[in-house]
Protein backbone atom coordinates (compact mmCIF):
# COMPACT_ATOMS: atom_id res chain seq x y z
CA UNK A 1 0.00 0.00 0.00
CA UNK A 2 2.86 2.38 0.85
CA UNK A 3 4.49 1.78 -2.53
CA UNK A 4 1.19 2.37 -4.35
CA UNK A 5 0.61 5.61 -2.44
CA UNK A 6 4.09 6.86 -3.29
CA UNK A 7 3.57 5.99 -6.97
CA UNK A 8 0.35 7.97 -7.04
CA UNK A 9 2.15 10.86 -5.38
CA UNK A 10 4.84 10.84 -8.02
CA UNK A 11 2.32 10.83 -10.85
CA UNK A 12 0.34 13.67 -9.35
CA UNK A 13 3.58 15.58 -8.82
CA UNK A 14 4.36 15.66 -12.53
CA UNK A 15 0.79 16.63 -13.38
CA UNK A 16 1.12 19.76 -11.26
CA UNK A 17 4.84 20.46 -11.63
CA UNK A 18 4.59 22.85 -14.59
CA UNK A 19 1.96 24.93 -12.80
CA UNK A 20 4.00 24.92 -9.61
CA UNK A 21 6.98 26.36 -11.46
CA UNK A 22 5.04 29.52 -12.23
CA UNK A 23 2.79 29.81 -9.17
CA UNK A 24 4.74 28.73 -6.09
CA UNK A 25 7.81 30.95 -6.26
CA UNK A 26 10.00 32.48 -8.99
CA UNK A 27 13.15 30.91 -7.54
CA UNK A 28 11.81 27.42 -8.37
CA UNK A 29 11.91 28.10 -12.12
CA UNK A 30 14.67 26.48 -14.12
CA UNK A 31 17.61 28.41 -15.50
CA UNK A 32 19.90 27.01 -18.15
CA UNK A 33 22.33 24.95 -16.05
CA UNK A 34 25.37 25.67 -18.26
CA UNK A 35 25.16 29.33 -17.30
CA UNK A 36 25.54 28.66 -13.57
CA UNK A 37 27.20 25.27 -12.98
CA UNK A 38 30.32 23.47 -14.08
CA UNK A 39 29.80 21.19 -17.08
CA UNK A 40 31.78 19.11 -19.55
CA UNK A 41 30.03 18.57 -22.86
CA UNK A 42 32.49 15.83 -23.87
CA UNK A 43 32.07 13.75 -20.69
CA UNK A 44 30.26 10.42 -20.57
CA UNK A 45 26.47 10.92 -20.32
CA UNK A 46 24.40 8.70 -18.05
CA UNK A 47 23.83 5.35 -19.75
CA UNK A 48 20.53 5.08 -21.60
CA UNK A 49 19.59 1.99 -19.61
CA UNK A 50 19.74 4.19 -16.50
CA UNK A 51 17.67 6.93 -18.15
CA UNK A 52 14.86 4.68 -19.39
CA UNK A 53 13.50 3.78 -15.96
CA UNK A 54 9.97 3.10 -14.79
CA UNK A 55 9.77 6.71 -13.57
CA UNK A 56 10.65 7.87 -17.07
CA UNK A 57 7.89 5.74 -18.61
CA UNK A 58 5.25 6.79 -16.07
CA UNK A 59 6.05 10.46 -16.47
CA UNK A 60 5.95 10.14 -20.24
CA UNK A 61 2.53 8.48 -20.05
CA UNK A 62 1.19 11.31 -17.88
CA UNK A 63 2.59 13.87 -20.32
CA UNK A 64 0.82 12.19 -23.25
CA UNK A 65 -2.43 12.06 -21.27
CA UNK A 66 -2.24 15.79 -20.53
CA UNK A 67 -1.51 16.62 -24.19
CA UNK A 68 -4.48 14.51 -25.29
CA UNK A 69 -6.68 16.15 -22.67
CA UNK A 70 -5.74 19.58 -23.95
CA UNK A 71 -6.40 18.59 -27.56
CA UNK A 72 -9.76 17.03 -26.61
CA UNK A 73 -10.74 20.16 -24.70
CA UNK A 74 -10.00 22.25 -27.76
CA UNK A 75 -12.69 20.40 -29.72
CA UNK A 76 -15.36 21.38 -27.22
CA UNK A 77 -17.28 24.60 -26.84
CA UNK A 78 -15.15 25.45 -23.82
CA UNK A 79 -11.99 25.04 -25.85
CA UNK A 80 -13.29 27.32 -28.58
CA UNK A 81 -14.29 29.87 -25.94
CA UNK A 82 -10.79 29.74 -24.47
CA UNK A 83 -9.27 30.32 -27.90
CA UNK A 84 -11.53 33.31 -28.49
CA UNK A 85 -10.58 34.68 -25.07
CA UNK A 86 -6.90 34.26 -25.92
CA UNK A 87 -7.48 36.00 -29.24
CA UNK A 88 -9.11 38.96 -27.51
CA UNK A 89 -6.56 39.32 -24.72
CA UNK A 90 -3.55 39.08 -27.06
CA UNK A 91 -4.84 41.31 -29.87
CA UNK A 92 -2.38 44.13 -29.20
CA UNK A 93 0.51 41.72 -28.80
CA UNK A 94 -0.46 39.89 -32.01
CA UNK A 95 -0.60 43.10 -34.01
CA UNK A 96 2.82 44.15 -32.75
CA UNK A 97 4.54 40.76 -32.31
CA UNK A 98 7.19 41.49 -34.94
CA UNK A 99 8.02 44.80 -33.27
CA UNK A 100 8.19 43.08 -29.87
CA UNK A 101 10.59 40.47 -31.22
CA UNK A 102 12.77 43.10 -32.87
CA UNK A 103 12.79 45.23 -29.71
CA UNK A 104 13.65 42.36 -27.37
CA UNK A 105 16.30 41.01 -29.72
CA UNK A 106 17.75 44.51 -30.05
CA UNK A 107 17.89 44.80 -26.25
CA UNK A 108 19.49 41.35 -26.08
CA UNK A 109 22.29 42.24 -28.49
CA UNK A 110 22.87 45.62 -26.84
CA UNK A 111 23.20 43.77 -23.51
CA UNK A 112 25.76 41.39 -25.06
CA UNK A 113 27.65 44.37 -26.48
CA UNK A 114 27.63 46.11 -23.09
CA UNK A 115 28.69 42.99 -21.20
CA UNK A 116 31.36 41.99 -23.71
CA UNK A 117 33.15 38.66 -24.03
CA UNK A 118 30.01 36.69 -24.98
CA UNK A 119 29.16 35.22 -28.39
CA UNK A 120 25.46 34.36 -28.03
CA UNK A 121 24.81 32.91 -24.57
CA UNK A 122 26.61 33.38 -21.23
CA UNK A 123 28.75 30.24 -21.42
CA UNK A 124 29.90 30.95 -25.00
CA UNK A 125 32.77 33.30 -24.19
CA UNK A 126 35.25 35.03 -26.48
CA UNK A 127 38.25 37.36 -26.36
CA UNK A 128 37.59 38.77 -29.84
CA UNK A 129 36.53 42.38 -29.28
CA UNK A 130 35.12 42.73 -32.79
CA UNK A 131 32.29 40.35 -31.90
CA UNK A 132 30.83 42.96 -29.53
CA UNK A 133 30.68 45.49 -32.35
CA UNK A 134 28.98 42.94 -34.60
CA UNK A 135 26.36 42.51 -31.86
CA UNK A 136 25.79 46.26 -31.73
CA UNK A 137 25.46 46.34 -35.53
CA UNK A 138 22.88 43.54 -35.37
CA UNK A 139 20.87 45.53 -32.81
CA UNK A 140 21.03 48.65 -35.00
CA UNK A 141 19.97 46.70 -38.08
CA UNK A 142 16.78 45.61 -36.33
CA UNK A 143 15.55 49.23 -36.26
CA UNK A 144 14.88 49.46 -40.01
CA UNK A 145 13.12 46.86 -42.11
CA UNK A 146 15.53 47.35 -44.99
CA UNK A 147 18.49 46.30 -42.80
CA UNK A 148 16.83 43.39 -40.99
CA UNK A 149 18.33 40.94 -43.48
CA UNK A 150 21.79 42.17 -42.48
CA UNK A 151 20.95 41.55 -38.82
CA UNK A 152 19.78 38.05 -39.75
CA UNK A 153 23.07 37.35 -41.52
CA UNK A 154 24.94 38.72 -38.50
CA UNK A 155 23.07 36.32 -36.21
CA UNK A 156 23.96 33.40 -38.45
CA UNK A 157 27.58 34.59 -38.42
CA UNK A 158 27.59 34.57 -34.61
CA UNK A 159 26.14 31.04 -34.64
CA UNK A 160 28.95 29.97 -36.98
CA UNK A 161 31.50 31.63 -34.68
CA UNK A 162 29.99 29.66 -31.80
CA UNK A 163 30.49 26.44 -33.75
CA UNK A 164 34.12 27.34 -34.46
CA UNK A 165 34.71 28.28 -30.82
CA UNK A 166 32.78 25.64 -28.85
CA UNK A 167 32.00 22.94 -31.39
CA UNK A 168 28.94 21.95 -33.37
CA UNK A 169 27.61 19.60 -30.70
CA UNK A 170 27.52 22.38 -28.11
CA UNK A 171 25.75 24.70 -30.54
CA UNK A 172 23.03 22.10 -31.08
CA UNK A 173 21.71 23.56 -27.82
CA UNK A 174 20.70 26.72 -29.66
CA UNK A 175 18.91 26.20 -33.01
CA UNK A 176 16.50 28.87 -31.79
CA UNK A 177 19.00 31.48 -32.99
CA UNK A 178 18.85 30.02 -36.50
CA UNK A 179 15.05 30.14 -36.33
CA UNK A 180 15.14 33.74 -35.14
CA UNK A 181 17.56 34.68 -37.93
CA UNK A 182 15.23 33.14 -40.51
CA UNK A 183 12.27 34.98 -38.96
CA UNK A 184 14.08 38.34 -38.98
CA UNK A 185 15.41 37.87 -42.51
CA UNK A 186 12.07 36.70 -43.91
CA UNK A 187 10.19 39.53 -42.18
CA UNK A 188 12.65 42.08 -43.52
CA UNK A 189 12.31 40.78 -47.07
CA UNK A 190 8.55 40.24 -46.75
CA UNK A 191 8.89 36.66 -47.98
CA UNK A 192 8.19 33.14 -46.80
CA UNK A 193 10.82 30.42 -46.80
CA UNK A 194 9.59 27.45 -48.86
CA UNK A 195 6.05 28.68 -48.33
CA UNK A 196 6.31 28.40 -44.53
CA UNK A 197 5.33 31.21 -42.18
CA UNK A 198 8.44 32.68 -40.52
CA UNK A 199 6.68 32.38 -37.15
CA UNK A 200 6.17 28.64 -37.66
CA UNK A 201 9.86 28.15 -38.48
CA UNK A 202 10.79 30.08 -35.34
CA UNK A 203 8.25 28.08 -33.30
CA UNK A 204 9.68 24.75 -34.43
CA UNK A 205 13.23 25.98 -33.77
CA UNK A 206 12.21 26.88 -30.20
CA UNK A 207 10.56 23.48 -29.73
CA UNK A 208 13.66 21.65 -30.97
CA UNK A 209 15.90 23.76 -28.72
CA UNK A 210 13.95 22.88 -25.59
CA UNK A 211 13.46 19.20 -26.43
CA UNK A 212 17.22 18.90 -26.91
CA UNK A 213 17.78 20.67 -23.57
CA UNK A 214 15.40 18.19 -21.92
CA UNK A 215 17.56 15.26 -23.01
CA UNK A 216 20.54 16.97 -21.37
CA UNK A 217 18.66 17.01 -18.05
CA UNK A 218 18.30 13.23 -18.34
CA UNK A 219 21.84 12.63 -19.60
CA UNK A 220 23.61 14.91 -17.11
CA UNK A 221 21.39 15.42 -14.04
CA UNK A 222 24.51 15.82 -11.89
CA UNK A 223 25.27 19.18 -13.50
CA UNK A 224 22.23 20.64 -11.72
CA UNK A 225 22.81 19.05 -8.30
CA UNK A 226 24.98 21.97 -7.04
CA UNK A 227 21.97 24.25 -7.52
CA UNK A 228 19.94 21.95 -5.27
CA UNK A 229 22.65 22.12 -2.62
CA UNK A 230 22.40 25.91 -2.51
CA UNK A 231 18.63 26.01 -3.10
CA UNK A 232 17.14 22.79 -1.66
CA UNK A 233 13.57 24.10 -2.03
CA UNK A 234 13.95 23.82 -5.82
CA UNK A 235 13.20 20.10 -5.67
CA UNK A 236 9.83 20.75 -3.98
CA UNK A 237 10.58 17.94 -1.50
CA UNK A 238 11.09 15.34 -4.22
CA UNK A 239 14.11 13.08 -4.60
CA UNK A 240 16.61 14.99 -6.75
CA UNK A 241 17.04 12.13 -9.23
CA UNK A 242 13.28 11.87 -9.72
CA UNK A 243 12.99 15.65 -9.89
CA UNK A 244 15.45 15.85 -12.80
CA UNK A 245 13.57 13.16 -14.73
CA UNK A 246 10.31 15.03 -14.06
CA UNK A 247 11.77 18.44 -14.92
CA UNK A 248 13.10 17.10 -18.21
CA UNK A 249 9.75 15.50 -19.05
CA UNK A 250 7.83 18.69 -18.20
CA UNK A 251 10.12 20.73 -20.45
CA UNK A 252 9.95 18.14 -23.23
CA UNK A 253 6.14 17.93 -23.08
CA UNK A 254 5.72 21.70 -23.11
CA UNK A 255 8.18 22.01 -25.99
CA UNK A 256 6.33 19.27 -27.88
CA UNK A 257 3.13 21.17 -27.14
CA UNK A 258 4.46 24.06 -29.24
CA UNK A 259 3.94 21.82 -32.28
CA UNK A 260 0.41 20.76 -31.35
CA UNK A 261 -3.08 22.21 -31.77
CA UNK A 262 -3.52 26.01 -31.39
CA UNK A 263 -4.86 25.97 -27.84
CA UNK A 264 -2.27 23.47 -26.60
CA UNK A 265 0.67 25.34 -28.10
CA UNK A 266 -0.54 28.74 -26.86
CA UNK A 267 -1.03 27.39 -23.33
CA UNK A 268 2.39 25.69 -23.51
CA UNK A 269 3.97 28.96 -24.65
CA UNK A 270 2.26 30.82 -21.81
CA UNK A 271 3.58 28.36 -19.19
CA UNK A 272 7.07 28.40 -20.69
CA UNK A 273 7.10 32.18 -20.81
CA UNK A 274 6.11 32.26 -17.15
CA UNK A 275 8.91 29.84 -16.28
CA UNK A 276 11.56 31.86 -18.10
CA UNK A 277 10.41 35.21 -16.73
CA UNK A 278 10.17 33.91 -13.15
CA UNK A 279 13.68 32.43 -13.41
CA UNK A 280 15.07 35.95 -13.77
CA UNK A 281 14.14 36.77 -10.18
CA UNK A 282 15.94 33.72 -8.85
CA UNK A 283 19.00 33.77 -11.10
CA UNK A 284 19.49 37.43 -11.97
CA UNK A 285 20.87 39.42 -14.86
CA UNK A 286 22.66 36.56 -16.60
CA UNK A 287 19.43 34.63 -16.86
CA UNK A 288 17.59 37.75 -18.04
CA UNK A 289 20.06 38.25 -20.87
CA UNK A 290 20.20 34.58 -21.86
CA UNK A 291 16.45 34.00 -21.93
CA UNK A 292 15.36 37.23 -23.64
CA UNK A 293 15.28 35.72 -27.17
CA UNK A 294 13.17 32.71 -26.16
CA UNK A 295 10.81 34.91 -24.13
CA UNK A 296 10.26 36.96 -27.29
CA UNK A 297 9.41 33.78 -29.23
CA UNK A 298 7.00 32.57 -26.53
CA UNK A 299 5.16 35.91 -26.56
CA UNK A 300 4.70 35.65 -30.33
CA UNK A 301 3.36 32.09 -30.07
CA UNK A 302 0.99 33.07 -27.26
CA UNK A 303 -0.55 35.73 -29.53
CA UNK A 304 -0.61 33.70 -32.75
CA UNK A 305 -4.21 33.04 -33.83
CA UNK A 306 -3.40 30.82 -36.82
CA UNK A 307 -5.01 27.40 -36.81
CA UNK A 308 -1.94 25.58 -38.16
CA UNK A 309 -1.46 22.38 -36.17
CA UNK A 310 0.17 18.97 -36.03
CA UNK A 311 -2.06 16.30 -37.55
CA UNK A 312 -4.98 14.66 -35.73
CA UNK A 313 -4.45 14.49 -31.95
CA UNK A 314 -5.20 10.76 -32.04
CA UNK A 315 -1.63 10.33 -33.25
CA UNK A 316 -0.10 12.38 -30.42
CA UNK A 317 0.99 9.32 -28.38
CA UNK A 318 2.91 7.99 -31.38
CA UNK A 319 4.33 11.42 -32.23
CA UNK A 320 5.37 12.11 -28.64
CA UNK A 321 6.95 8.67 -28.17
CA UNK A 322 8.75 9.04 -31.50
CA UNK A 323 9.99 12.50 -30.52
CA UNK A 324 11.29 11.34 -27.12
CA UNK A 325 13.17 8.37 -28.51
CA UNK A 326 14.22 10.27 -31.62
CA UNK A 327 15.86 13.01 -29.57
CA UNK A 328 17.44 10.48 -27.22
CA UNK A 329 18.85 8.57 -30.20
CA UNK A 330 20.10 11.75 -31.86
CA UNK A 331 21.74 13.08 -28.68
CA UNK A 332 23.42 9.84 -27.66
CA UNK A 333 24.31 8.82 -31.21
CA UNK A 334 25.89 12.16 -32.11
CA UNK A 335 27.64 12.35 -28.74
CA UNK A 336 29.15 8.91 -29.26
CA UNK A 337 30.23 9.85 -32.79
CA UNK A 338 31.79 13.17 -31.70
CA UNK A 339 33.39 12.25 -28.40
CA UNK A 340 33.65 8.46 -28.47
CA UNK A 341 31.41 7.98 -25.45
CA UNK A 342 29.27 4.91 -24.75
CA UNK A 343 25.51 4.75 -25.27
CA UNK A 344 24.96 2.07 -22.63
CA UNK A 345 21.61 0.80 -23.83
CA UNK A 346 22.19 -2.71 -22.49
CA UNK A 347 24.08 -4.17 -19.56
Amino acid sequence: MEKLTFSRYRLSAIATLSTAYTLISPKFAFAHVKWFCAFDVASQPRFLKDVLTSDFGELGAVSVALLLLGAALERTGLGEALLRALDRTTTLLRESSEIVIRALLGAFFVALWTKGGIILTPELTTNVEGISWLQLAIAAGLIWRSTMILSALGMLALYAIGIASDGLFHMLDYPIFVGLAIYIGSAGLGRRLFGLRPLDIMRWAAAITMMWASVEKWAYPQWTFPLFTNNPAMTMGLDREFFMVAAGMVEFALAFGLACTPLVRRVAATILCGMFVSAITGFGKIDAIGHTPIIAVMLAIMADDARVALRSPVWYPAYFTGAVFGFLAAYYGLHAAWFGTLIGLST
